[in-house]
């Protein structure tokens, strides 16, 4: 009789994980790359602190949420770059636009929408302005898509004339391709992605709504995304 592959229980336990509608909740709004508090994330999913506290505690225990204490205040966040991009590999398998999926409401429309149009991934840009600005550098011969994702010379020249960082020593890859889960084609992520993200907050290019992960581009950002890449107003609105 054959032996059971021993990461089988490890699997089965990270799945056990994740299936269940609140601590996804919890996983899918840290994929904006910051750190909530217990009490955030329990009005997020509209559940009570000592429910969000139970699933809390197997999420840290199961190696996908670090938490720090500051005085009361006890905060979470996704572990790593790794474990972001897990739960939104996962997201990208949930088909857009089933019966299942539906938004239920106005409000819920209006929300998956705007993360559809922008939103931070982990710490990198999703949704059409990720797309749009991929698209944008492959075009201008600045990333290379063919086997994986690539900075070009051109490329790296670009990221140094606008003077932005891409941190040498990180033990990250300089690039790599995430899976965009409402457009289903690979957006910027890894050190430049980040980077790249970091820029376009900083100088204001997009901004945040409220207190989740949708971004929008501000009018100085479309002039600054056109200018810069080339980028249309219209296909980031």
């Amino acid at each position: 009789m054959a032996h059971p592959d021993p990461a089988a229980p490890r699997l089965a336990a990270l799945a056990a994980l994740l299936a269940d509608e609140t601590r996804a909740t919890f996983c899918l709004a840290l994929l904006d790359g910051r750190a909530w508090t217990a009490g955030e994330l329990a009005r997020h999913a509209s559940v009570a602190p000592s429910t969000a506290s139970e699933h809390l505690g197997k999420l840290v225990a199961g190696g996908l949420l670090a938490e720090e204490r500051q005085g009361r205040h006890r905060y979470l966040r996704l572990t790593d770059e790794r474990t972001a991009h897990l739960v939104e590999d996962l997201a990208a398998q949930v088909v857009p636009g089933s019966t299942t999926g539906r938004p239920r409401t106005l409000s819920a429309t209006g929300a998956g929408s705007a993360l559809a149009r922008g939103r931070t991934c982990y710490d990198h840009l999703a949704g059409r302005i990720g797309i749009a600005i991929a698209d944008a550098m492959t075009e201008r011969g600045l990333l290379e898509q063919d086997t994986g994702f690539a900075l070009t010379d051109d490329g790296l020249d670009w990221f140094d004339a606008r003077g932005i960082a891409l941190e040498p020593r990180s033990r990250r890859p300089l690039v790599r391709s995430c899976l965009d889960w409402t457009e289903r084609r690979p957006h910027l992520a890894g050190v430049a992605g980040a980077a790249l993200c970091r820029h376009v907050l900083d100088s204001g290019w997009c901004v945040r709504i409220g207190s989740g992960r949708a971004v929008m581009a501000t009018s100085a950002g479309e002039r600054a995304l056109h200018e810069h890449l080339g980028i249309e107003a219209t296909t980031i609105r």
